[in-house]
């Protein structure tokens, strides 16, 4: 993998980029729609690519290795072939699914007993078998094992994860080295920054981190409940410490001006639920604020879902449709709504790109984040 840096803005730490990888470029700041169990919900790989214009896509090992599993994903060829998917693919380590099963989970140091969500079935993650694991699912860009702390979180016990991340990272830096890719073609792995909220744990993790020397370093443990001024506090630190010729990427980031607030940090790369899950609950996002769609006040309304976008789907069904799909229950609706958030979020990266390019960045971001919270 390379990252070549193409511009800076004058009046923000933003800058845009060119991540190569064996499986094509990515043009930076780049959101990454998230495909957890081998599939961007609702949206065909086709769809992706030619109308959402998604450069790369994330898949999660968790939920990858308990199924299909591992058995399905090899003969396939790996998790491209398996899913028709031929750009790149990012995977998370499942370090953030121990955050999220804390009641069925046991941390040690030589790693995290579960339980399958699908069958209880007990299972060990060390970080030698979460390399093993991403190797066989065959990522470009892999995720080091690492504990994602909660918040609130206790100093103590943050300070102690940390650590324990930091001797987790040799072990993944060794299996990784030590390790060849199965399909022929090059992965990376990016190591995790944590600290929780304490400026002093985030210097310490990310000069730990920095000095690793890997193609791309990743930050962890944010947008996980702690006020957004906390998120950018902890961003703002870390990224004046990470090296500034590898990409950086902010995990689980977030809203609308949650990006362009961390693009401004000088963040590279994000991935989200949020465009995904709260299409399907009728919320789109738009260039002029928040469409609750299932509000009575579209059920007559006939005009484009969005005029000003160059989406199929955004041009050709009206709000009044859409609140119908939505309101019957119909999966058309989650699609339509799916699509217009995807394409949305990558056309907000893709524009902040250009405006990174051509010096207007700092003042067309403050815009944007005071009419992004509108609620139309």
């Amino acid at each position: 993998m390379k990252f070549t840096l193409q511009a800076n803005d004058p009046l923000s730490k933003a800058r845009a980029g060119t991540v190569t990888t064996a499986h094509g470029d990515i043009k930076t700041p780049i959101f990454m729609p998230v495909g957890t169990a081998g599939t961007v919900k609702a949206v065909h790989q086709r769809e992706l690519k030619e109308d959402i214009k998604a450069q790369i896509i994330l898949g999660n090992t968790y939920h990858l290795y308990l199924r299909p599993g591992l058995d399905i994903i090899e003969p396939a060829g790996g998790l491209h072939k398996f899913i028709g998917w031929d750009k790149p693919i990012l995977t998370d380590s499942g370090g953030y699914q121990v955050y999220s099963l804390s009641k069925v989970r046991k941390i040690k140091e030589e790693g995290v007993t579960f339980r399958s969500h699908i069958d209880g079935s007990k299972h060990l993650f060390t970080p030698e078998y979460a390399m093993d694991i991403q190797r066989t699912i065959g990522a470009d860009i892999i995720m080091a094992f690492d504990e994602c702390t909660p918040y609130p979180c206790d100093y103590k016990y943050a300070a102690n994860s940390i650590n324990m991340t930091h001797r987790w990272l040799k072990r993944c830096c060794h299996r990784f080295d030590t390790t060849e890719p199965k399909y022929g073609f090059d992965q990376t792995l990016f190591p995790i920054v944590q600290g929780s909220v304490y400026k002093d744990l985030r210097v310490k993790s990310a000069e730990f981190i920095a000095s690793m020397g890997r193609e791309g370093n990743a930050i962890g443990g944010l947008s996980v409940g702690e006020p957004a001024e906390e998120m950018y506090g902890m961003t703002e630190v870390v990224c004046d410490i990470l090296p500034a010729d590898k990409p950086r990427y902010l995990m689980g980031v977030g809203t609308p001006i949650n990006i362009l607030e961390n693009i401004a940090l000088g963040v590279d790369m994000f991935d989200c639920v949020m465009p995904t899950r709260n299409a399907r609950n009728g919320m789109l996002f738009t260039r002029n604020g928040m469409i609750n769609i299932t509000n009575k006040k579209w059920a007559n309304d006939f005009s484009p879902i969005d005029a000003e976008s160059d989406l199929h789907a955004d041009q050709v069904y009206s709000k009044a449709y859409l609140r119908h799909l939505m309101h019957s229950k119909e999966m058309l609706g989650s699609q339509i709504a799916t699509l217009h958030n995807l394409h949305f979020y990558l056309w907000l990266v893709n524009e902040a790109r250009e405006k990174i390019i051509s010096g207007e960045f700092y003042a067309w971001k403050n815009k944007m984040v005071t009419i992004l919270g509108n609620k139309l």
